[in-house]
């Protein structure tokens, strides 16, 4: 067994203020998993935390997106670490914050090569900054990993995109808006609605998410994200 190594990245520049002057709570999920036994349960080797620079609900004009460039920024030192905890031969396990640091995970991977992504979420997240009513790049991520959006989240290093759309499966989406689905629907990821999860099972998916992975003859690694 590999050591598994915990990263924290307590983030909430992904998404906007829960009221008027309040910030969005998920910074507290390691704290609140911990105190919970989750650490204890996975028995880690070592405890990574990142520090996400201070809460905003900055509006960047040119993207269309809150706290963009804080969150360009905090993606290159989630990358960094990733890509150190990588080179170890450890397992590592990241945890949130809002579904944003997924940039910063996908950058440190397209860095290392060449990977495939299961996207396990309620929301499918593949909308753009015109048809987001928030601006929140956590409602965003996906689309932003697979190259959609504005340059300064989707090419961080020019390294678009991050994963290939036809190594992506999304699963777990229940928001059944035509406009929302229609978008993800014509692209080349592999989508798997709420639904159909319930129908086949998580373990039947992963199988078949993996030997996607195996069909690619190694060109492709697998990665998972909750």
């Amino acid at each position: 067994m590999k050591p598994l190594i915990i990263i924290e990245s307590p983030s909430n520049l992904g998404l906007k203020e829960s009221a008027q002057g309040k910030e969005p709570g998920v910074s507290k999920l390691p704290q609140h998993l911990k105190k919970h036994g989750l650490y204890d349960k996975l028995n880690p080797a070592q405890i990574i935390h990142l520090a996400a620079p201070p809460y905003s609900s900055q509006f960047d004009e040119a993207s269309g997106v809150l706290n963009a460039y804080k969150i360009a920024e905090y993606a290159k030192v989630q990358a960094q670490e990733l890509k150190r905890v990588l080179s170890t031969d450890s397992f590592p396990v990241v945890i949130g914050g809002d579904c944003s640091i997924l940039i910063g995970n996908a950058l440190a991977l397209k860095e290392l090569g060449n990977y495939g992504l299961m996207y396990l979420d309620g929301h499918t997240d593949f909308v753009l900054p015109s048809m987001s009513q928030t601006g929140g790049a956590a409602g965003m991520d996906l689309a932003i990993v697979t190259g959609h959006g504005h340059p300064k989240l989707t090419n961080i290093h020019q390294l678009e995109p991050y994963f290939e759309e036809e190594n992506v499966w999304c699963i777990g989406n229940r928001y059944w808006d035509p406009e929302y689905v229609g978008l993800i629907q014509s692209s080349q990821i592999e989508y798997v609605p709420l639904s159909h999860l319930r129908e086949m099972g998580i373990d039947t998916l992963l199988s078949l998410f993996f030997m996607h992975i195996e069909a690619k003859n190694g060109m492709v690694s697998g990665f998972i994200s909750m």
